[in-house]
């Protein structure tokens, strides 16, 4: 486990054998353990181990806040709610649902990853109606000597929140201020379908930045300084994504190819600014493909290419 600042630290889950592409944020006080993303089901051992060796069993949680419901972030939340029936679970009003029934999420992911649901994401259990408290964005959490302010902040996704430390100046923001596991100052939006809207996400930019926190932690991966300048590097990167994904689907090319164009071409961007390790990084977190996909539905829901 790796500290932030006094009583803030996160876990490297080391997602599939790798590290530096998922973080669990990990708040201490004398009133309990806050986890932010508790990571999926596949994570939860590594989870388990880290926190104990620093003397946190999973009965002293006392709250989980959800950024959203993907399954990297939001995975391992029922099993750890089994393990400790008397955990509160912060999750935006329209995640709520699929945390209390999660067939339709879990249907929506298996058409992505198929026959590796398993190995990527193992369990997801349901999370009981008594566990969840319901966000709309605007609230203030009070955990023991800690509040956190909590802003709704779409574009990733739908039901996305980020949470607010201002005692620390840390930003927790999940997968809203993107990607940046790298060395250097590249940063990249992950775009998977169903829900990306540009639109919302650069409000959602607009939001963080005018709040002024002085650390972002992301979920993939860890906390960055100068959140100006991040989120600026965010921005054109969701630009160029964007971008590069309207020019391919104008061209006269079947669907395969078009996916492919997108990853080859993505991947020469991100080579641009990154070592061809640090890409491949990028591209395990949030595959280019599935980013191509999300993309897609974006454009054909603004009228480009056949209807959805």
């Amino acid at each position: 486990m790796q500290t932030i600042t006094g009583g803030i630290s996160f876990v490297d889950l080391m997602f599939l054998g790798r590290s530096r592409i998922i973080a669990t944020a990990v708040l201490e006080s004398a009133g309990g353990v806050t986890l932010v993303d508790p990571g999926p089901t596949t994570c939860m051992d590594t989870l388990k181990t880290a926190l104990a060796a620093q003397g946190i069993a999973v009965s002293d949680l006392r709250s989980i806040l959800l950024t959203h419901i993907h399954l990297d972030h939001a995975g391992a939340t029922g099993s750890l709610c089994l393990d400790n029936p008397g955990l509160r679970v912060y999750v935006h009003e329209r995640g709520a649902p699929h945390m209390l029934d999660p067939t339709k999420l879990l249907n929506s992911a298996t058409r992505l990853y198929g026959e590796d649901m398993d190995r990527l994401w193992g369990e997801f259990l349901p999370v009981p109606q008594e566990n969840l408290l319901v966000l709309q964005g605007g609230e203030r959490i009070k955990l023991a000597d800690r509040e956190l302010e909590v802003a709704y902040t779409p574009g990733h996704a739908s039901h996305h929140v980020s949470y607010f430390d201002h005692s620390s100046g840390i930003a927790f923001v999940g997968d809203t201020a993107g990607i940046r596991t790298g060395s250097g100052t590249f940063v990249m939006p992950p775009t998977p379908p169903p829900d990306i809207d540009i639109a919302a996400w650069k409000e959602s930019l607009t939001q963080i930045n005018r709040r002024q926190p002085s650390t972002l932690f992301l979920t993939h991966f860890g906390p960055h300084e100068n959140p100006e300048s991040h989120l600026a590097s965010l921005s054109d990167s969701l630009d160029a994504m964007a971008t590069l994904a309207r020019s391919i689907m104008e061209r006269d090319a079947a669907d395969e190819e078009q996916i492919d164009l997108f990853a080859v071409e993505f991947s020469r961007y991100v080579r641009r600014s990154v070592s061809e390790a640090e890409a491949a990084l990028y591209d395990q977190a949030a595959p280019f493909s599935q980013c191509w996909l999300g993309l897609k539905r974006y454009w054909k829901k603004h009228g480009l290419g056949p209807k959805l």
